[in-house]
């Protein structure tokens, strides 16, 4: 029995539960009289909503095929391999539910190992091998092309990267030595490391085209076909392959010292990962294949044996899975149909949710306001947005055409609302004018009708109290910018029904939201940490600490910006707005920080200038600020920001604001851009002691984003 199946076997007894992918070896003949070809196809068994992966079994499965067409090979039997998916998937990667079951160092070795022992082998035929990108291809499945003497992509490949160093890997199984050999280490740290940490960007066919990694590219119908035949020129001599050979001077040390730039301003040193793989393309100038596969060997075991992967792949979890099945929410067969939708309000945040409701939900929404000045802006804002999508070519003229007719505005909200199945306000963040809203809204809509309220701090159940039909009133907070941010908190009132409750998720779905239930509590999840964690800040800078320590003290989280640039984005009104509701609510937590008081009073919309690129503190803020004399270090800021934030996620699990800690992690993830290296939060205060110094337990048990004992 060789090493390489010896590992495998090994591996594969330690994850008995895998979808094992299978390598079928068929032959054909190639068109133009090129000879006898073998063609594996990689497939798990399943359609294309279950994507094929690779555990160990997967490998044995393509060693064993490979064991084939090697003596094929060799007896002269064939004139060349090629390797394709089944339909719509090529492979996306290794199978990370049998990467968390890992418990030792070894064992994560054997995987590193076990898959480059397989993939080497393609390289060292006695034939030209060829990969087929015929579909979503990704980590693993991306590097078995990358062993091959050539490759084609289709143009209809939705996904294709190398998204290991998003997850805290590395690309193991090839990915940091061959592609920075095949396209250059420019190239090659914009996909392994810009895109990964860029919330995992994804290339299109025609990009893996042109950044060189395939050699050629074919339209989706007949791709395989048309690949054969190209196949065939190439073995016939009729068509040659050139590539550019990859500089290896200053410039490739130059995009090494970029990728460490770009990590630098991601994560700020916070996660291991992408420094790993650096190293790895840094030394891969040298063209030392071997001495590079083992290096990634030995980073893939150091990696797997480490909390930040434990938590990416937490976090890749839950926005994967945990996400599409929403804890508490009621049986979607509740759930009422939404034929038109209102927003009570055309300021900007109103006119995001209308141009998100018309182009997902393909309904009309009208939009209403107090004057029709401000109605006209909303509406305008929306048809301008659509012609944006339609030069970048994200929409067709006729489908820009229909979606702006969807799109209207009137000052009638009983014309305008009359047969309307969902309206959702966003008016000023004030409870007296939202209560008169709803009751406005109330006595035009139709009785089956849901009212949504995008608030983003304020009691649901007291906006709804006077109405007559509390039950169909529902929070629904939306995320700035709309567009971009997956998280929609949905709020159950006291009184909202389950059918209420169901719209509500359904229409979620169709908006392509990753909705998470959650109680009427004040400033719901999202808000009331970040106010939390932003008011330890502010303390500690009202009592003394300077401004640059006070931001440098969590950059070791690597969030993705500091606390007063986050400030500045959000806004330092609505900021104080926040902090002074859950003042209210919290007294004892929660404070209103004068000098924020002071920078809002003074009309300043930050801490900041940005005269010279970067953040510099406002010398007119710095005039403001009044601080006392206790000055803290920047550990000493970080471990009682941490503090407040484990504290406050405890009390929010004891009040049932969530079902549980994966939910508050999903919430920062997707609403608030955590880093899937933290898993949200509560793995990182877990790991760091934090969680039991403060609560006196964990949040999640030992090996939930751990390793496992």
């Amino acid at each position: 029995m060789s090493t390489t199946t010896e590992l495998l076997k090994g591996a594969a007894e330690l994850f008995p539960d895998e979808v094992v992918t299978s390598a079928h070896v068929r032959h054909l003949d190639l068109p133009s009289n090129a000879g006898r070809f073998a063609l594996i196809t990689l497939d798990n068994g399943h359609d294309h909503t279950k994507p094929t992966t690779i555990g160990p079994q997967s490998l044995a499965n393509l060693n064993t095929a490979i064991d084939q067409v090697e003596k094929e090979a060799a007896a002269g039997e064939i004139v060349g391999v090629g390797v394709t998916g089944k339909p719509f998937i090529f492979a996306v990667g290794a199978d990370l539910k049998g990467v968390e079951l890992l418990k030792s160092h070894e064992d994560a070795h054997a995987i590193g190992q076990g898959g480059h022992d397989v993939f080497k082998r393609l390289a060292g035929l006695a034939v030209p091998t060829f990969a087929y990108y015929n579909g979503a291809s990704m980590g693993g499945g991306v590097e078995i092309g990358l062993h091959c003497t050539y490759r084609t992509v289709s143009a209809a490949v939705p996904a294709f990267s190398l998204p290991e160093v998003f997850l805290g890997l590395v690309p193991g199984w090839g990915g940091c030595v061959l592609l920075p050999n095949l396209i250059g280490a420019e190239r090659a740290v914009s996909v392994v490391i810009e895109n990964s940490l860029n919330q995992n960007k994804q290339l299109k066919g025609g990009q893996v085209y042109d950044l060189g990694i395939a050699d050629a590219l074919f339209e989706g119908a007949d791709f395989l076909e048309q690949s054969l035949a190209w196949t065939a020129s190439v073995l016939k001599g009729e068509i040659s392959v050139e590539r550019a050979e990859p500089d290896r001077g200053e410039a490739w040390d130059a995009a090494v010292a970029k990728g460490r730039a770009i990590a630098d301003s991601k994560v700020h040193g916070a996660a291991p990962a992408a420094y790993r793989a650096l190293d790895i393309i840094a030394a891969a100038k040298d063209g030392d294949l071997q001495a590079g596969f083992d290096a990634e060997s030995q980073a893939l075991a150091d990696l797997i044996m480490g909390g930040e992967l434990r938590s990416g792949i937490y976090a890749f979890n839950l926005v994967q899975k945990r996400a599409k099945r929403p804890a508490g929410a009621p049986d979607k067969s509740l759930a009422r149909k939404v034929t038109k939708v209102g927003v009570v309000g055309a300021g900007l945040m109103a006119s995001q949710l209308a141009l998100l409701f018309a182009r997902r939900l393909e309904v009309p929404v009208v939009l209403t306001d107090i004057d029709q000045e401000r109605i006209d802006k909303g509406v305008s804002y929306v048809h301008g947005e659509i012609d944006k999508l339609l030069l970048k070519g994200r929409v067709h003229q006729d489908k820009a055409n229909r979606l702006k007719a969807l799109v209207s505005g009137s000052l009638d909200k009983a014309a305008a609302f009359g047969d309307a199945d969902f309206v959702i306000e966003a008016v000023f963040e004030e409870m007296s004018v939202k209560r008169q809203v709803f009751a406005e809204v109330e006595a035009v809509v139709p009785e089956t009708a849901i009212l949504a309220t995008n608030t983003s701090s304020l009691s649901v159940t007291e906006m709804a109290a006077e109405l007559a039909h509390p039950e169909r009133v529902v929070g629904f907070h939306f995320f700035n910018p709309v567009a971009i941010l997956p998280l929609l908190e949905i709020v159950r009132a006291e009184k909202t029904d389950d059918a209420a409750l169901a719209t509500a998720f359904s229409v979620a779905k169709s908006l392509k939201k990753t909705a998470v239930l959650v109680k009427d509590a004040p400033a719901f999840v999202v808000n009331r940490i970040l106010t939390r964690f932003m008011g330890e800040i502010q303390n500690v800078i009202d009592e003394g600490t300077p401004v640059d320590v006070a931001e440098r003290a969590v950059e070791p989280l690597g969030l993705p910006m500091s606390p007063l640039v986050l400030l500045e984005l959000v806004g330092p009104a609505i900021g104080l707005h926040v902090s002074e509701t859950l003042h209210g609510a919290f007294p004892e937590r929660f404070t209103v920080s004068p000098n924020l008081k002071a920078v809002v009073e003074a009309g300043k919309r930050g801490f900041y200038v940005h005269d010279s690129g970067k953040p510099e503190l406002d010398p007119e803020v710095a005039a403001l600020l009044k601080q006392g004399d206790t000055v803290l270090t920047e550990e000493q800021v970080r471990d009682r920001v941490l503090d407040a934030v484990a504290q406050e996620i405890g009390l929010m699990l004891d009040e049932g604001v969530v079902a549980e800690a994966q939910d508050i992690d999903l919430c920062l993830i997707t609403g608030a851009g955590w880093p899937f290296h933290l898993g949200g939060v509560t793995p990182y205060l877990d790991r760091a002691g934090v969680s039991e110094r403060v609560n006196g337990k964990r949040f999640l048990a030992p090996g939930v984003a751990s390793v496992p004992a």
